[in-house]
């Protein structure tokens, strides 16, 4: 018999849980003061959950788990300028880790931080896009830095996941 999650109504129903999860996670997140000066920080809690995806599941689902995330927290918590500079971010971050994670390049940390790094960037490029003005590249080196700092800390929280689900 095939298991529950391997048929197309199981994988819908696996996907809407991870969905809600990462969901759950922003929320959970928008809870957490981290106030370094810079706006716009944050640990990327629902990155959690998409990191791990792409060492269980088809890319497909785990982009569509990432992008339903995305929309549905933006419309229930945020705004649309929200939702514009999560979509850049987050697809920039899943792109550079499923590249990373297809051809084993680096550690699950490694990926993470990268991934971390890149919706950082995509973020400032969206920003940079709508504004017409390249005055917000000025924050690349602190986003940059707190991206590695808070990718390395998913990875590792992530390699704990997976070592759960073995």
């Amino acid at each position: 018999m095939r298991s529950l999650r391997n048929t197309p109504a199981g994988r819908v129903a696996y996907c809407g849980m991870l969905t809600a999860l990462a969901m759950i996670f922003s929320y959970v997140e928008s809870f957490i003061p981290l106030n370094f000066g810079i706006p716009g920080i944050k640990l990327g809690l629902a990155n959690l959950v998409v990191l791990t995806g792409l060492y269980y599941l088809k890319p497909g689902e785990v982009f569509m788990i990432s992008i339903c995330r995305i929309l549905l927290t933006g419309f229930l918590f945020g705004s649309g300028m929200s939702i514009v500079y999560s979509l850049a971010g987050g697809i920039l971050s899943f792109l550079a880790m499923l590249f990373l994670v297809k051809r084993q390049l680096l550690s699950r940390i490694g990926v993470s931080a990268v991934g971390a790094v890149m919706h950082n960037f995509g973020q400032i490029l969206a920003a940079c896009a709508i504004l017409r003005s390249f005055a917000l590249i000025y924050y690349l080196p602190a986003l940059i830095v707190s991206g590695v700092v808070t990718g390395v800390l998913m990875g590792i929280l992530s390699g704990y996941v997976a070592h759960v689900l073995r």
